[in-house]
């Protein structure tokens, strides 16, 4: 063989393989975008449930005292055991 033939055989089958490569490639995009769109079609995703709102409710000033008084005496506790 020549070298000029060799290099047009090599030229065509480079192209060949890259032209079989994008169509391979091409295919795959369109199979798993229609497979995407299909899924999403049958099988939709929940819509989430918002949380039910909490509004802001003052807790009684005795409450807060009482706390306030178990949370000393407990570190009080604390510091004189250790």
């Amino acid at each position: 063989m020549q070298d000029t033939q060799l290099l047009n055989e090599g030229l065509s089958l480079m192209a060949l393989g890259m032209g079989f490569v994008f169509v391979f490639l091409t295919v795959l995009v369109i199979t798993t975008t229609l497979m995407s769109r299909i899924i999403g079609r049958y099988f939709p995703e929940p819509m989430p449930v918002e949380a039910p709102k909490r509004g802001a409710t003052p807790a009684a000033p005795g409450q807060d005292d009482a706390v306030m008084a178990a949370i000393s005496a407990a570190i009080h506790r604390y510091r004189q055991r250790r």
